[in-house]
């Protein structure tokens, strides 16, 4: 039942996307993107419902053509979660999102275009208090940076973003963050650490296109684990081909490992092994289904044996021992025995009744204070 996590994050500027605080001394959000076609407003919305209910903090929305500008109007009326506008090439799509209640422009100023175009942008966000991501990718990177350095590189990622924080430097404009995603991971560890030493902007943390559900999460988390250790990173999105919702999931994972964030339940589980007393994986695959819904911060710890079982419980909120018979554990405390016999019912019926007192006992915390 450890709290308090021994990062020590790096200082940034604090800046809002809708509600929500991004960078300074705000827990770092967990985003994710829609992957429906953004002109078909109630499949998004009925998506983007669904990364709410999985804890989305932030939402970011394809915008490629003014249809879909009007659409995301439509779309900002129906959800809660803050919403990022993803736009190229065409400043118009900004301007006229900007005034449908953006929460967030995802631009490269390099490829809007002309001096004046860009101006026009950043007027209109400035005058609507929206923040912009300077989004710089390995796989978009501007021609003469290519011929430069030959290939994609960290330096080429840095220069690429700070030419385009120059940019905004010169037009007095601040509320911005920078993320400098690749799909390599050492390459964007790199990049990150470089830019994070050289602005004072949060930085939106991606392995940009890291894969499927299993390859992706193993290289997001690899990659995004060693630069939020490090306390790089305000706001992460881990892009996975999959469903987006699992891209939610897996971002708290990160942070909760981290003890970043604590959303929902921290299972402690073994392995297995032939001293197992019970099904671990079975009963784990089941408790994790089950208990999906649950968003108070618990850890429950589920050991197939006595060798490592008692002490990891002892550390849990809800723990379970394998034994003859089992043993449940409440706080550390050996309280409940049970046998094989609906084990999944019983663990489940006491891990949900753990939650409600914890989450009263909390609640009662926030009104005193």
């Amino acid at each position: 039942m450890h709290c308090e996590s021994p990062i020590k994050r790096r200082k940034s500027r604090q800046i809002y996307v809708g509600s929500v605080a991004v960078g300074g001394d705000a827990p770092i959000s967990v985003q994710s993107m829609t992957n429906t076609d953004t002109c078909d407003v109630d499949a998004t919305v009925a998506q983007i419902r669904r990364l709410e209910d999985a804890g989305a903090d932030i939402v970011r929305v394809s915008v490629p053509d003014m249809d879909a500008a009007e659409a995301f109007g439509r779309i900002k009326q129906q959800v809660r979660v803050p919403l990022v506008a993803d736009i190229h090439f065409d400043y118009r799509i900004a301007l006229r999102v900007a005034e449908l209640g953006v929460d967030c422009l995802r631009i490269n100023p390099g490829n809007i275009g002309r001096e004046d175009r860009v101006r026009a942008v950043v007027d209109a966000a400035r005058d609507k208090g929206i923040p912009i991501r300077i989004g710089v990718n390995a796989g978009s990177l501007e021609k003469d940076l290519q011929k430069k350095y030959g290939e994609p590189t960290p330096e080429a990622l840095v220069e690429s973003a700070l030419r385009h924080v120059e940019h905004l430097d010169r037009l007095d404009f601040q509320n911005f963050k920078v993320s400098v995603k690749a799909s390599d991971v050492f390459m964007a560890v790199a990049a990150y650490r470089l830019l994070a030493a050289q602005i004072e902007q949060p930085l939106h943390l991606g392995i940009t296109e890291a894969g499927g559900l299993r390859s992706g999460t193993v290289k997001s988390a690899v990659g995004l684990g060693m630069l939020l250790a490090e306390g790089i990173g305000d706001t992460i999105r881990v892009s996975l081909a999959a469903d987006p919702v699992e891209e939610i999931k897996v971002g708290f994972d990160i942070l909760k490992s981290l003890r970043l964030r604590s959303r929902g339940i921290n299972f402690i589980a073994c392995p297995s092994c032939s001293r197992q007393n019970f099904d671990v994986v079975k009963t784990m695959n089941e408790l994790e289904t089950r208990l999906d819904d649950l968003l108070v911060p618990l850890d429950v710890a589920v050991i197939g044996c006595v060798v490592n079982g008692p002490g990891e419980a002892k550390e849990a909120h809800v723990g379970l021992t394998g034994g003859t018979p089992n043993l449940i554990y409440i706080d550390g405390k050996p309280v409940h025995k049970l046998d094989n016999d609906h084990l999944v019912d019983e663990l489940e019926k006491l891990i949900r009744r753990k939650a409600a007192e914890k989450a009263a006992a909390d609640a009662s915390l926030i009104v005193r204070s």
